[in-house]
């Protein structure tokens, strides 16, 4: 069995440390943490999406009580929600931007679909009427305010993220750990969330 020096023992241990030195301050941790933080953000996204999503069959079955209803404007919205569902949102989706970029793009349009039924719903006074439709309103109400602030939470995570991967020297543990900077909601599309007439539930 060969002996290995004491120099190159206090050798073998200096570059042992200097690797761990490295490694705690290239970022390489705070990637993990942070990869973290945007998949929990991701996470509550697409819990708020779901919750939206549950709610649209009860405020379609409760629309169509009213016969003289638009049923296109019904029909939209049935079939956005079945688009927007259809989509897988896995946690790796967040890690690809075409497919991120077609699921924001479904949710979007149900989001339009949505604030199309809302609007078209004031000309109808039996309904403005109806108790139980009154407080699916203000469901979906609180459920889009929820989507709106779990967006801004995903979307600072991922700018955190993506600053990290792209300030130096933390660019190049990303680039030696095939680290890429995660899509995010564009600002156009958060232009015309911020003010969508579903949004606004005030009663005429």
């Amino acid at each position: 069995m060969k002996l290995v020096s004491p120099t190159r023992r206090l050798a073998l241990s200096l570059a042992l440390s200097t690797a761990a030195v490295s490694m705690t301050g290239c970022g390489y941790n705070d990637f993990q943490r942070l990869d973290e933080q945007t998949k929990s953000a991701w996470s509550e996204v697409l819990n708020q999406y779901q919750r939206r999503a549950d709610l649209i069959p009860n405020i379609v079955a409760t629309v169509k009580g009213e016969a003289a209803f638009e049923q296109d404007t019904l029909t939209k919205v049935v079939e956005a929600r079945s688009k927007a569902t259809s989509i897988q949102a896995t946690p790796e989706l967040v890690n690809n931007p075409e497919a991120f970029a077609k699921f924001q793009a479904a949710q979007s349009q149900l989001s339009g679909a949505l604030s199309r039924l809302m609007v078209v719903s004031e000309n109808y006074p039996n309904l403005k009427a109806n108790q139980g439709f009154q407080d699916l309103r203000v469901q979906l109400e609180g459920t889009e305010n929820r989507i709106t602030v779990a967006r801004n939470r995903y979307i600072q995570s991922v700018q955190d993220y993506n600053v990290l991967a792209r300030s130096f020297p933390s660019n190049l543990t990303a680039m030696v750990m095939s680290y890429q900077p995660k899509p995010t909601f564009t600002v156009q599309n958060e232009a015309q969330i911020s003010a969508p007439p579903a949004v606004d539930f005030g009663k005429k």
